[in-house]
C-alpha cells in the first residue's frame, strides 16, 4: 500500500539573485515560475528545465541549533543558555514535490525514476551518499503585493533512506523509507540535480519522560486497534498483506541502523508519533485531505506530547470510521 509517485518534470525560471529571507523551516525561492511538479499516477509526458547554481537564492547562516550530546540533546537547561553549539549538516541530493506530497518521518514511498537527471541523482545517493537524500516540499508565498512573478518556500523536508530499487525498462521504481525531518538552509548547486545543506531537526526535550511513555502506550494501543480493523477491510488484489499503518509502526518500533550523524535520527517517541499518519485502504478523497492536514500539522510540532495526543486523537477517529465500513461491508455481503 505504498504510495507510487512517478516524478516528472520540475523546472524554474530564476530571475532575481538577492538573499532571500530563511526560517528554521524553510529557505525561499525569490521570483520562481514552477512549469510543472512531480505528479501522482503514471509517467506523464514532459521534459525537465535546469535551475543554474547562480540563480539559486540562499541563506548561507547556519542557526544555531540545541547543544547535541552522544545521547542526544542535552536536558540540562543553563548548558543550553551558556553553550550555543552548531548541530552536524549534510549535503545531499534534494527531490522537491508539491505541498499535497508531503513525507513524514516512518512513512514508505515508492517513487519511479526516469528522468536522465534524476537517475543521476540515484547513482549519487548509492555510491556517495549512503542512499540518503532529502524529500521536501515547495509551498507557494507571498513576498510581495507589487510582485507579479511566484515565490516558492522549500518546506517541510524530510531525510529519506534508500530501501529497495527495482530496475525498469524505462527507469527505476524506488522504494524510500523518511527518517526524520530536516531544515534546508543552502542550496549548493542545481545542475545536473538540486543538492543542498541540511540541518537535523527534532522535538524539544521532553521533561516528563513518564508522560511521554504513557502518550506512546496509548498511540500504539489505538494503532494496533486500527490495523486490525483495516486488514479486515475488503482490499484490492494487488496491495501487499500488510498495511502501511502496521509497516511503519513496525520500522518506529526499531532502532534506525542509518549510516549518518545520531542527531538526524529521531527520539523513539517521535518516531512512534508519526507512525500513526499513514494512508489506510480504500480512503476518500475527504479523509486523503484530512491525513494530509495532520501530516502537516504534525511537522510543524515541536512537543512530541502534543503530537503523540493530537495522532491519538487522529487515530481513534479513524478507528471508528473504519468501524463503520466494516459494518457497510458486512450488510452488503448478506
Amino acid at each position: 500500500m505504498s504510495c507510487k509517485t512517478t516524478l516528472n518534470a520540475f523546472a524554474t525560471n530564476i530571475t532575481s539573485t538577492s538573499i532571500a529571507t530563511v526560517t528554521n523551516s524553510s529557505v525561499l525561492l525569490s521570483n520562481a515560475t514552477l512549469n510543472s511538479f512531480p505528479t501522482s499516477g503514471r509517467r506523464t509526458r514532459g521534459g525537465a528545465g535546469l535551475i543554474t547554481s547562480s540563480h539559486l537564492l540562499y541563506h548561507s547562516k547556519i542557526q544555531p541549533l540545541r547543544r547535541v550530546c552522544k545521547h542526544g540533546i542535552t536536558p540540562n537547561k543553563k548548558l543550553r543558555r551558556n553553550i550555543v553549539t552548531y548541530a552536524a549538516f549534510l549535503e545531499l541530493p534534494l527531490l522537491p514535490f508539491p505541498s499535497d506530497q508531503v513525507l513524514v518521518p516512518s512513512e514508505s514511498k515508492t517513487l519511479h525514476l526516469f528522468e536522465a537527471r534524476y537517475l543521476k541523482l540515484l547513482d549519487q545517493c548509492l555510491f556517495k551518499k549512503k542512499k540518503l537524500f532529502v524529500h521536501f516540499v515547495l509551498d507557494p508565498v507571498v513576498v510581495s503585493s507589487k510582485s507579479t512573478e511566484a515565490s516558492f518556500a522549500a518546506r517541510y523536508g524530510c531525510l529519506v533512506f534508500i530501501e529497495k530499487i527495482e530496475q525498469l525498462d524505462v527507469g527505476a521504481l524506488v522504494t524510500i523509507r523518511g527518517i526524520g525531518r530536516v531544515t534546508l538552509v543552502k542550496f549548493a548547486k542545481a545542475d545536473p540535480y538540486l543538492e543542498g545543506i541540511v540541518l537535523p531537526l527534532q522535538d524539544n526535550v521532553p521533561e516528563n519522560e513518564s508522560e511521554i511513555t504513557s502518550k506512546v502506550l496509548e498511540l500504539k494501543e489505538a494503532i494496533h486497534g486500527l490495523n486490525s480493523l483495516e486488514i479486515k477491510l475488503k482490499a484490492a488484489k494487488d496491495e501487499p498483506l500488510q498495511t502501511q499503518t502496521a509497516n511503519s509502526l513496525e520500522w518506529a518500533l526499531k532502532e534506525p541502523s542509518i549510516d549518518c550523524e545520531e542527531s538526524f535520527i529521531p527520539s523513539f517517541a517521535e518516531r512512534v508519533s508519526f507512525a500513526a499518519l499513514q494512508n489506510i485502504s480504500g480512503s476518500t478523497q475527504s479523509e486523503m485531505l484530512k491525513l494530509q492536514e495532520e501530516k502537516l500539522k504534525a511537522m510543524d510540532v515541536k512537543e512530541t506530547v502534543e503530537r503523540l495526543e493530537s495522532c491519538t486523537s487522529f487515530v481513534k477517529s479513524r478507528v471508528s470510521m473504519t468501524a463503520a465500513k466494516l459494518a457497510i461491508q458486512s450488510l452488503n455481503m448478506q
